[in-house]
């Protein structure tokens, strides 16, 4: 089907989330099993040692530990307002940063971090002149720390929905500053798949939503789920690339495959390219990556160079490092949810 789609089911009884874009996979989300520490969540924690050689600290959580880099004035026993950054790996603590983010699907209040923005994907300046006002109506009388950012999906919304956002966000920041005494506690728990997907997904509007029971059978996810489950990747160009996690990194390997002709490389090369980000995105697969392009002259880098930054700009956290001496391609990514292999069954 052409046009976005979003879709809401059930995988094993744990809610899941999926945008199909023009019949493709384009954004998932999963629950995970049992008591997952949620990216999102915000904790009220205890400072618990630093980590000489690491620049940060641990942090006690009621579910484990978090690792905290920011640890300028942070002493030991000191009780701290913290947000899960990304998921914890096997064994390790789960990452946390005190820059709390209090986000709904039309507002983002940030504490520490005052002022009224609003999305600069949002051009007209009738429009923009109107938010800023109701932005100030939204924070008067609110806690000096606070600032506001109106997001871009504002610009199709009601003002009466906006407000409702702001409110919200507001009252619920304005509490959680307020409650640091005690010990660990999750004070906000990070969304469900459901909730991020109404809270991130729908700018720009999607044009059909399905959350009938078996959506995902019926719009293609399934199917899709089950391409994701395999290592290979089939590419336009005929290619394929092979898509593989181990302990220290992601390898990744580009194949021509029954193309012989001069300009084969490139082609598989720059497909693989253009649905790489959209693959580890989907894979739930970050950190270190290093891909073995197929075989081609070195002035064609270029090219590829071009092709990957495009490919990758719209993705979140991304360092694209460039090419080794023994002709790989480096990046690292952000870690922004589980391994799709641990919250499929």
């Amino acid at each position: 089907m052409k046009g976005r789609v979003l879709v809401l089911d059930e995988i094993a009884g744990r809610q899941a989330a999926a945008l199909m874009v023009d019949g493709r996979l384009e954004e998932l989300a999963i629950d995970p099993e049992g008591d997952v520490i949620l990216p999102g969540a915000i904790y009220r924690a205890v400072a618990d040692r630093p980590v000489k050689g690491q620049g940060g600290i641990f942090v006690k959580l009621p579910q484990g530990s978090g690792f905290l880099r920011q640890i300028s004035g942070v002493a030991p026993g000191q009780r701290l307002l913290v947000q899960v950054t990304g998921p914890a790996e096997p064994g390790k603590a789960a990452p946390v940063t005190t820059r709390l983010l209090f986000k709904s699907r039309f507002a983002i209040i940030t504490p520490d971090a005052p002022g009224l923005n609003i999305s600069r994907r949002i051009r007209d300046e009738g429009l923009r002149a109107d938010l800023q006002a109701l932005a100030e109506t939204g924070m008067e009388g609110a806690d000096p720390r606070l600032g506001l950012i109106l997001r871009s999906g504002c610009a199709e919304a009601q003002d009466e929905a906006i407000a409702e956002d702001i409110a919200a966000m507001r009252g619920l920041a304005e509490a959680v500053l307020a409650d640091l005494s005690g010990g660990p506690e999750l004070l906000v728990d990070g969304p469900s798949a459901h909730e991020l997907a109404f809270r991130d997904w729908l700018d720009p509007a999607v044009d059909e939503a399905d959350t009938a029971p078996g959506s995902f059978q019926r719009q293609g996810v399934t199917e899709a789920l089950e391409a994701l489950r395999s290592p290979r990747v089939a590419l336009d160009a005929g290619g394929h690339m092979m898509i593989e996690p181990t302990r220290a990194l992601v390898a990744v390997d580009v194949n021509t495959g029954p193309d012989t002709s001069p300009a084969a490389a490139l082609k598989a090369n720059i497909a693989a390219a253009r649905d790489l980000p959209r693959q580890l995105r989907l894979r739930g697969l970050g950190g270190q990556v290093v891909v073995d392009f197929a075989p081609m002259p070195k002035r064609d880098r270029q090219v590829l160079d071009q092709v990957l930054k495009a490919s990758f700009r719209a993705e979140g956290e991304t360092n694209l490092a460039g090419w080794t001496t023994l002709g790989l391609y480096e990046l690292t990514r952000k870690r922004d949810r589980l391994p799709l292999a641990e919250v499929l069954p």
